[in-house]
């Protein structure tokens, strides 16, 4: 408990850092930043003392998988936020991460069967896309803030924190162009690795994750070819991440918490 706690109180003194900063936080050596990457460090911690203590592999189960990918995003935010850019992607991510992990720790741990190192690859590679991809839906989210706040003149707190339509347009595009690979690598290590992708408890997972992956790779194409952006662009990526969603989380919720 002392780890989780510790990680919490981190995570929500680098968001209000942050919050408090304001523009000076896009500096890259802020005081926030050596609390995010000890939230981080911590949140992985715990992570690997539970599976060191649990027999059988790592916890993939529902609330453990949720904050795997909160710690995904937080790192990866923490990352892209040490280069001095979107710091405001860390009033999302940190807050998000500390309240992923405390579910975790509240109602996760249970036994894990052992999946063996092809199996653990496809999920590890999963985990990586779905947290790299939520990414993407809140950049999409910004940017359609953005977009509202310039048209109607009207700039929030938030808003201002918020760097300029093309820059925020351009991390857009390069994050989902980074989940596609991840998802793609996801997609076909299942078809190696996993023994019968269509079997009853993965049939809506394998659909929806491939209506999904088909629908940022038309985004992508659309992007390339005829400069789909704006609207178009963000409501792509908010329907290709919530199928994704559905995909993972909703079956885990499905199976796990609702059918046991």
């Amino acid at each position: 408990m002392t780890i989780v706690l510790i990680a919490l109180v981190l995570y929500l003194l680098a968001s209000g850092l942050l919050l408090q900063e304001g523009k000076q936080a896009d500096r890259p050596r802020g005081p926030w930043l050596g609390l995010a990457s000890a939230a981080v460090l911590l949140h992985a911690s715990y992570h690997a003392l539970v599976a060191w203590q649990t027999p059988g592999g790592p916890d993939m189960h529902f609330f453990a998988a949720l904050s795997l990918v909160g710690l995904g995003m937080a790192g990866l935010t923490t990352v892209v936020a040490a280069r001095g850019q979107l710091t405001a992607l860390g009033l999302v991510a940190y807050p998000l991460a500390a309240l992923l992990l405390l579910a975790y720790h509240l109602y996760g741990h249970a036994p894990s069967p052992a999946l063996g190192w092809r199996l653990e690859t496809h999920a590890w590679t999963a985990l990586l896309a779905y947290a790299t991809l939520a990414i993407s839906a809140v950049l999409a989210l910004m940017l359609r803030i953005q977009e509202r706040a310039l048209r109607q003149r009207s700039f929030s707190r938030f808003s201002r924190r918020l760097p300029p339509l093309h820059e925020l347009e351009t991390l857009l595009f390069r994050t989902i162009t980074a989940g596609f690979i991840l998802l793609s690598a996801t997609l076909l290590t299942g078809v190696l690795f996993v023994d019968d992708l269509l079997a009853q408890k993965l049939v809506h997972k394998t659909v929806l994750s491939v209506l999904s992956w088909l629908v940022f790779g038309t985004l992508l194409l659309g992007r390339w070819r005829w400069g789909w952006r704006g609207k178009k662009a963000v409501r792509l990526t908010l329907i290709a991440s919530a199928l994704l969603l559905l995909a993972f989380f909703g079956s885990k919720a499905a199976i796990e918490l609702i059918f046991h």
